[in-house]
């Protein structure tokens, strides 16, 4: 089957159009744009498909685009969704009608994400706690990228099921003295802290900037201007692996929160058949997520402590699993 295939998010989608037979998928053209240089997706679309070869663009069978947002399925009717992070609004009709392929879908990104783990190779995960897997368990998918996105795979009727939410959006919890001045600091900028406020590219911005305003004066060696640059998050980040006391600071005050968080969702998932940590961020941070600070606040669960060890988490290294995912999901419906 021909797909047309897009992974949506709130700093870059990819495009691509791939021959798929099972879980193997050959792709025929694949591009990348900046999603945050374009008013719209269709105009996004429009330059994709001129850069595509005409030849390809023929015989599509169906497309499917996952997106970083929630999608609104109407008991009749075809799909939209509005994209969180950008002013981003997508029709299945209008989409079937411009791209003239018989099926469109439009599916949560996190949805695409969780879709596309069993094509997943070994060279595409790095094991962060082995665990003892349950065949045929319920699987956690949860990723820090742009936002923090989540979903769960059930086993149903011979195989895994995707199940997207919108889980990175629950309330941020404090674990500690430091981590309740930081939600008293995020409540003079927003009316709700939730969890992606700060497990996520925004969030590791937020974090600096309260541990700035809360060392100034310290004798810290401060770089503010780390804000100020085209990635803060990058940014942060580089300075942290290069040494600099207030980005390594922020790295593990993050890092402990996003292992707080998946620790509780995978209390609500019981996620024996696996925990799958996607999005852009932790391959970044590989050897930070491997010093002890995201484990440490994963396994801090009191009396459930000894439940939660007992779950597989592996890293996402391979960064197109929501293309695969995106890909293959017209194929299974």
């Amino acid at each position: 089957m021909k797909v047309l295939a897009g992974d949506i998010g709130g700093t870059k989608t990819l495009l691509q159009i791939a021959e798929v037979e099972g879980n193997e998928i050959a792709v025929l053209h694949r591009a990348r744009f900046s999603s945050q240089a374009y008013a719209t997706f269709e105009s996004l679309l429009g330059d994709y498909l001129e850069q595509a070869p005409a030849a390809l663009s023929k015989d599509i069978a169906s497309a499917c685009f996952g997106i970083a947002g929630p999608i609104h399925s109407p008991e009749q009717g075809p799909c939209t969704a509005k994209v969180t992070n950008l002013p981003w609004h997508l029709d299945e009709a209008q989409l079937r009608g411009r791209l003239a392929v018989p099926r469109v879908h439009l599916i949560n990104d996190f949805y695409a994400t969780a879709s596309g783990i069993d094509a997943l190779r070994d060279e595409d995960l790095a094991v962060l706690h082995p665990g003892t897997t349950l065949t045929q368990g319920p699987r956690l998918v949860v990723g820090a990228g742009t936002g923090l996105g989540v979903a769960q795979l059930l086993w149903s009727e011979g195989r895994y099921r995707p199940f997207p939410s919108e889980g990175g959006h629950i309330h941020f919890a404090p674990t500690d003295a430091e981590q309740e001045e930081l939600l008293d600091y995020m409540k003079n900028h927003f009316e709700r802290v939730s969890y992606e406020r700060l497990v996520s590219g925004t969030g590791l911005s937020n974090i600096y900037s309260f541990l700035v305003n809360r060392h100034t004066g310290s004798g810290d060696e401060i770089r503010p201007s780390l804000l100020e640059s085209p990635d803060p998050a990058a940014a942060i980040t580089e300075q942290a692996q290069r040494g600099d006391a207030m980005a390594q600071r922020t790295v593990r005050l993050f890092l402990s929160i996003y292992g707080a968080v998946v620790g509780d969702l995978a209390l609500v998932s019981l996620a024996y058949g696996g925990i799958y940590i996607a999005g852009g961020i932790a391959p970044k941070l590989l050897s930070e997520m491997r010093d002890g600070t995201f484990m440490q606040a994963f396994l801090h669960k009191g009396r459930m402590a000894p439940l939660v060890k007992q779950m597989p988490i592996q890293i996402i290294l391979n960064q197109d699993v929501g293309l695969l995912g995106a890909t293959l999901v017209p194929t299974r419906n």
